[in-house]
């Protein structure tokens, strides 16, 4: 094995085990922080302020060399993606699972360097095997919050109805939770087990949009609050945000059978050049052996892997319509 490839897998776990010793020590510290706190609010001595909802200001964000350490916090953000994705793992089993898919990555790359060289190749496939673990962990957070959203205008109506039979809303959230099905019955219980603890009320519903980053609990978050401070009708407010979210789905379903055709022509374009590939593999089995084989034909061939996923990435976006 060569040299080259021996010291890039030396530096690359070094890295690993040092992310993960950051991270372990990170963790350790958030949840010192997370007991002290809840000390504190236990013994009343925490103030909690309330800001207008009318015109909140927006804490001003780090830039520069700030925001470069700022977004290498990766546990925090891990910590955030887990929690929305309802798994319980913990951020460490995070990092320490991509730590160890990365080693086959190494592994294959310094077996088959099929890019440029070995350990061009290896980084390659480290850093994509690598990055499995958190691919799945994004995926099932996109279908949750999707699932969430699906369910979201049910549990408006179901609490508007509730209020309208006279209920108070803590009750008609405690009915709410226990009634509607997971996942986002769980984050009601979890809403109302907040509440009746002893946090305020727009604390507990802070919490709540900040465990379920969606459009619509942010609406439903600020029309309780300023309901709670100016008054009004809940449960017609709650009844006419329920309509509009429906509506608001009704025009996504639109948009997403208007944008079928570009979505299918992404998915040929991606595939149509791996099935001639492989195809030629099969039916010439030394014709593409020269290109890998030329120092040319592999930048070459890098080059054609960047704007293939390039043009994907751009075609995505171009049909990914926000309504």
């Amino acid at each position: 094995m060569p040299l080259s490839v021996i010291v890039s897998f030396v530096v690359v776990f070094a890295l690993m085990l040092l992310a993960v010793s950051m991270a372990l020590k990170f963790f350790d510290a958030r949840r010192k922080k997370q007991v002290a706190d809840m000390l504190d609010m236990a013994s009343g001595e925490t103030k909690v302020s309330v800001s207008n909802l009318l015109k909140e200001l927006e804490p001003e964000r780090p830039t520069g060399i700030k925001r470069l350490v700022a977004s290498l916090q990766f546990s925090k953000h891990a910590a955030e993606q887990i929690q929305q994705a309802g798994l319980n793992w913990s951020p460490t089993r995070l990092i320490a699972a991509m730590g160890l898919m990365a080693v086959p990555g190494l592994g294959i790359g310094s077996m088959v360097p099929f890019l440029l060289n070995g350990p061009v190749t290896a980084i390659v496939l480290a850093l994509v095997f690598g990055g499995l673990p958190y691919f799945i962990v994004r995926q099932k957070r996109k279908k949750r919050l999707a699932a969430l959203e699906e369910q979201f205008p049910e549990a408006l109506d179901f609490l508007a109805r509730s209020m309208r039979a006279g209920h108070a809303f803590s009750i008609s959230l405690e009915m709410l939770g226990e009634e509607l099905a997971d996942p986002l019955g769980q984050e009601f219980r979890a809403l109302f087990n907040e509440q009746n603890l002893g946090a305020p009320l727009d604390l507990a519903l802070r919490n709540f949009a900040s465990r379920v980053p969606l459009l619509d609990v942010r609406f439903f978050t600020s029309s309780v609050l300023l309901q709670k401070q100016t008054g009004g009708n809940l449960s017609e407010i709650l009844s006419r945000l329920a309509y509009v979210i429906r509506e608001r789905f009704r025009l996504k379903g639109q948009v997403k059978a208007a944008s079928a055709h570009g979505r299918l022509t992404a998915t040929i374009l991606t595939l149509l050049p791996v099935f001639t590939m492989l195809a030629l593999l099969v039916v010439a089995p030394g014709y593409l052996q020269g290109m890998a084989q030329d120092s040319d034909g592999k930048w070459l061939i890098g080059g054609a892997i960047a704007a293939q996923v390039l043009g994907n990435f751009f075609i995505k976006k171009i049909i990914n319509i926000k309504v």
